[in-house]
């Protein structure tokens, strides 16, 4: 099929040497369009963007960010010598925060901040707002209290051990940090009072990098402003919070990409240089040492790097041109693809350049050599390629966007790579030869010697030796199959994103200073679900308050919190709460308490002075601002706080599992939105797919290799490789403690397609040159697939340089996979190959003296 396309494409080709500036002007300007668009892409690190819009998981987060806003915020932290300064500073900052607007659409940046608390409101309504399980904690050590007094009271009482004091102590310590925890402190300060933070939330939840970047830079442009006011007081500001976090967390997967692609280029450069100045030095000077032809090819080092990096770099503006027109962002997967298809696309340019300059070498004329080279070296790259890309394309099959946008676009950019190392980099070769800054024909100081390969074809010498250890290398190879298979069962899966993420230690440092005032440990992950009504949303808090009493083994929840556990919306509710507050206040002034002047009892009886319901406008900003929406609605929210830490992808799943689908008596459906949630289900969908994209992936291999070779017994010879080194590769993993995780995994069908490549062209060319040329073919192409797998694992190795531990993990599986492929390519295929044509020379010698015994006895 490849051999009639590339017959249609011969006169192609053959216009293409003619007019050489077009093509590569044509080219050029593609690849300006496709880096202007490309310019614009951004790393989106939102995992639900990983996820199919009709998950619920998604829905409901999406639903939260537009009713409800970021739960991220961003804080103000002021430090001074005085509290009074931090004061003034805060209240100066405060009104003019609130009008900040962000420049691309004038929107306000924040609806609300959190400041100064009604203290002393609270103080004197405290129980009104106090919850059910307060308010019980409360009655009970009044019962305690009253009851110790009791018995102290009588002139015979004796405490003998003392176990009354202890557990009335720890029920008043209990008690303490619950009355303090709902009135807190006026402001939010550290207990030195030297330090004082503000946190601002912004009116829409954000994921666009560019709006938090700007956010924060107008914020600090406010903030010197402002210093430059107080310039006779030193005053220190520090800008934090959860959006510094998102920040900072891209730029660093940003300074990452650029250092990677920076270091994986480098090296791929260095090695493309130094093969192809030994491929053309070895090929000028004929075999003979020249200090000439040394230092003449060393000028020319830059112009390897020209002929290799200008197509590469024309694909990849054209590659992430198209995604910016599919997808306008990258995530966290994608984002690594610029330095992937740097390595992969490379060696299809090295197989090209390579074949062309043998071609040259052997006399051939530049229009012949490219001609030649595009027949047949061009048909196996083209096979190759419609491999690697076939593969990558499958990952569009798959609903997690982590695999299906990476397939997309490595599959494009494979293609495109094709596009340009055998359409442009030809075209630029004649123009460089045309010009004469290139001579790539056979050695010009030896002009007697005509370069041609010694190996004229026919059989090799067979020798014993050879055979032995051809056997022996299978043999090792087998076995090695066999102990990587059996080590493949207890290969383990990291769940804990913890051990994935970098640390940071600019977003430690400011986090350092704002936990001096506030700890967001309760709120970091909590989940939230929208009921339509309040009535709702007091059915849903009890529905999985059930949950969490019926479930004593896994819960993962550890409370549920409604506004209306803290305010009674009814009429009969409000009085209800009343009557127990007349309750508690009466115990308060029993007659065995009236005369203590316990300072506990004073600011209890003061908490219990409420007579009369409280309306809902008298009500503090800090107990309604959780619950309200941006629509002003207030009540409808539902906040659950997990027990157990998320950072486990194990303990998101459970976390899931237990704020499963939520059915109310009325038909009402409700899932909670959290991004612990997104994150359990995209760790779902993501584990269960891989398998079956490593599968889709392999049959498809497998058919395009039947395609290409028309033959089972050839397919099965150029896949052997690849499936010995994919069981090596597991059995390595676990020997030297590397685990699979959620950054890795879509590797592995990344591995299949790009490790396919060195059989298919160890086995074409075999093919091509007949039996008996296995060391030719080690020599030529074996030298090709070496020097491409080294650049494709190289432009891997560029990740190892990386600050994330998950991206480094991508390229650490990437290196072993691709290095194992090489060498079974190398090794084990050729061995396979020697002995299959012993088997042949025996099988046909047998023949022979079957055939003479024939014909002696019918003599």
């Amino acid at each position: 099929m490849l051999e009639i396309l590339f017959r249609y494409l011969r006169p192609t080709i053959k216009n293409l040497v003619c007019y050489p500036w077009i093509v590569v002007g044509t080219g050029l300007l593609l690849a300006l369009a496709g880096l202007i668009l490309a310019l614009n892409l951004r790393i989106d690190n939102d995992l639900s963007k990983l996820l199919p819009d009709h998950y619920p998981s998604v829905q409901a987060v999406e639903k939260l960010r537009q009713q409800v806003g970021s739960s991220d915020e961003l804080a103000v932290v002021i430090e001074s010598a005085s509290f009074e300064l931090n004061r003034k500073f805060a209240e100066r900052l405060i009104p003019r925060a609130m009008q900040l607007q962000y420049s691309a659409d004038k929107r306000l940046y924040f609806n609300r901040y959190e400041y100064r608390k009604q203290t002393e409101f609270l103080e004197s309504n405290a129980l009104y707002f106090a919850t059910d399980t307060e308010m019980d904690l409360l009655e009970t050590w009044l019962d305690e209290e009253i009851e110790q007094a009791r018995m102290q009271a009588n002139p015979f009482y004796f405490d003998i051990d003392g176990e009354e004091d202890i557990q009335a102590d720890s029920l008043e310590q209990v008690l303490e940090e619950t009355y303090r925890e709902l009135i807190g402190y006026e402001y939010p300060v550290s207990e030195d009072s030297l330090t004082m933070a503000i946190r601002f939330y912004p009116a829409d939840s954000q994921t666009d990098i560019q709006y938090i970047r700007q956010l924060y830079q107008d914020m600090d442009q406010l903030t010197t402003e402002l210093l430059e006011e107080f310039e006779s007081e030193e005053i220190r500001v520090v800008l934090a919070g959860r959006l510094f976090r998102s920040l900072v967390e891209i730029d660093s997967i940003y300074q990452d990409v650029r250092n990677s692609f920076g270091a994986g280029v480098l090296m791929l450069l260095i090695l493309i240089m130094s093969y192809f100045f030994y491929k053309n030095y070895k090929t000028r000077s004929g075999g003979i040492h020249s200090a000439k032809v040394f230092w003449s090819e060393i000028k020319r080092v830059p112009l390897t790097a020209l002929i290799m990096g200008l197509p590469l770099v024309v694909s990849l503006c054209w590659t992430f041109g198209v995604a910016w027109m599919f997808y306008q962002t990258l995530n966290i997967m994608t984002s690594t693809l610029g330095l992937l298809l740097f390595g992969m696309g490379v060696d299809f340019g090295i197989h090209f350049y390579a074949r062309y300059i043998e071609e040259r070498k052997d006399e051939a004329s530049v229009a012949d050599a490219i001609v030649t080279t595009f027949m047949t070296t061009g048909q196996a790259i083209m096979a190759v390629g419609i491999t690697t890309a076939a593969a990558f394309f499958i990952l569009m099959l798959a609903d997690f966007r982590g695999f299906s946008e990476f397939g997309f676009i490595a599959g494009i950019g494979i293609f495109f790579s094709i596009i340009s190392m055998i359409i442009l980099l030809p075209a630029m070769l004649v123009l460089l030869e045309r010009y004469g800054w290139l001579h790539t024909g056979p050695g010009l100081l030896y002009p007697g010697q005509n370069g041609k390969s010694s190996n004229t074809g026919g059989y090799e010498p067979r020798t014993g030796y050879l055979k032995t250890v051809s056997i022996l290398v299978v043999i090792i190879s087998i076995a090695a199959v066999v102990v990587s298979g059996w080590y493949v069962p207890n290969l383990s899966f990291e769940y804990d994103f913890g051990k994935l993420e970098p640390v940071y230690e600019s977003y430690n440092e400011v986090a350092q200073k704002a936990r001096k005032v506030y700890s967001d440990r309760k709120t970091r992950n909590a989940a939230y679900i929208i009921a339509d009504t309040p009535e709702d949303a007091v059915e849903i808090r009890d529905l999985l308050r059930k949950r969490m009493e019926t479930d004593t083994l896994t819960n993962t929840l550890l409370s549920v919190e409604t506004l209306q556990d803290r305010y009674p919306y009814a009429k009969w509710e409000q009085q209800e709460k009343l009557g127990r507050i007349g309750g508690i206040r009466k115990k308060l002034y029993d007659s065995f308490l009236s005369s203590s002047e316990s300072t506990q009892l004073e600011l209890l009886r003061k908490a219990a002075s409420t007579t009369s319901p409280i309306e809902l406008n008298q009500v503090p900003d800090f107990i309604l601002d959780p619950f309200t929406a941006k629509d002003g609605t207030i009540g409808n929210l539902v906040i659950v706080h997990p027990s157990v830490p998320l950072s486990d992808g194990r303990n998101s799943m459970n976390f899931a599992d237990d704020l499963s689908e939520i059915t109310l008596e009325n038909g009402n459906i409700y899932h909670a939105g959290s991004t612990s949630i997104v994150a359990s289900d995209m760790l779902r969908l993501m584990i269960s797919e891989a398998p079956r994209m490593i599968a889709w992936t392999l049959s498809f291999i497998i058919l395009i290799k039947l395609v290409i070779f028309r033959s089972v017994k050839w397919m099965v010879l150029a896949l052997l490789p690849l499936a010995f080194s994919f069981t090596w590769l597991f059995g390595l993993m676990e020997f030297t403690g590397h685990t699979l995780n959620f950054y890795n995994i879509v590797v592995l069908p990344t591995i299949l397609g790009i490790g396919d490549d060195s059989g298919i062209h160890m086995v074409h060319r075999y093919l091509e040159e007949g039996r008996g040329s296995i060391a030719k073919v080690l020599r030529s192409t074996g030298e090709h697939i070496t020097v491409s797998a080294l650049t494709t694992m190289l432009g891997f190795a560029g990740l190892l340089f990386s600050s994330h531990p998950g991206m480094r993990s991508i390229g650490e599986l990437a290196v072993y996979g691709i290095g194992l492929m090489l060498l079974a390519s190398l090794i084990l295929l050729p061995a396979l190959l020697y002995l299959i044509e012993e088997t042949e020379i025996i099988i046909k010698a047998r023949r022979v003296r079957e055939l003479e015994e024939e014909a002696t006895s019918a003599g």
